[in-house]
């Protein structure tokens, strides 16, 4: 039996701050946003603790060398993802939409992790601190399935007019 080498926990990271330097790194995504401050492990091997309230938005990126911001802001149809369709507000007022889980509960923790528009773009998720949020708003649930009638109650129903 071969033993494979566990994967990596850290993926690659763009901080970007509020005074919108960044910062390029490798993080564990499994606990974020629930831990203040973030722990961002550099290129060079050195941690570097940042606040959650400094960050603007954390770009998981594929590349470090590609453009970390997606060109598109906003979706140019409704999306085919399953989930919440969403819109955020940042405190500086800019916009961003993006496709998050549905599941309330995670809406609910210390920031919004979402699907950008761009797909094809070099970031694959963008987490928010609800720090840097001013609003957000569900402009639409996708990918609900039609629920079908039972044939076992179509059948036990009493019939309106007898034939």
């Amino acid at each position: 039996m071969k033993h494979r080498a566990p994967a990596s926990t850290h993926k690659k990271v763009v901080v970007s701050l509020s005074d919108r330097k960044s910062l390029q790194g490798y993080l564990n995504p499994s606990r974020l946003g629930q831990i203040d401050p973030l722990d961002l492990l550099t290129p060079d091997g050195s941690h570097e603790q940042i606040p959650l309230e400094r960050i603007r938005s954390l770009y998981f990126v594929r590349e470090f060398n590609g453009d970390f911001e997606p060109e598109r802001k906003s979706f140019l149809s409704r999306p085919k993802l399953d989930g919440l369709w969403i819109r955020l507000r940042y405190t500086d007022g800019e916009t961003l939409e993006g496709v998050v889980p549905n599941d309330l509960l995670s809406l609910l923790d210390n920031g919004v992790q979402l699907t950008p528009p761009d797909l094809s773009s070099n970031t694959d998720r963008i987490f928010v601190p609800r720090s840097a949020i001013s609003s957000l708003t569900v402009l639409g649930v996708v990918g609900i399935a039609r629920r079908k009638p039972a044939a076992a109650t179509t059948a036990a129903q009493p019939k309106l007019f007898s034939e």
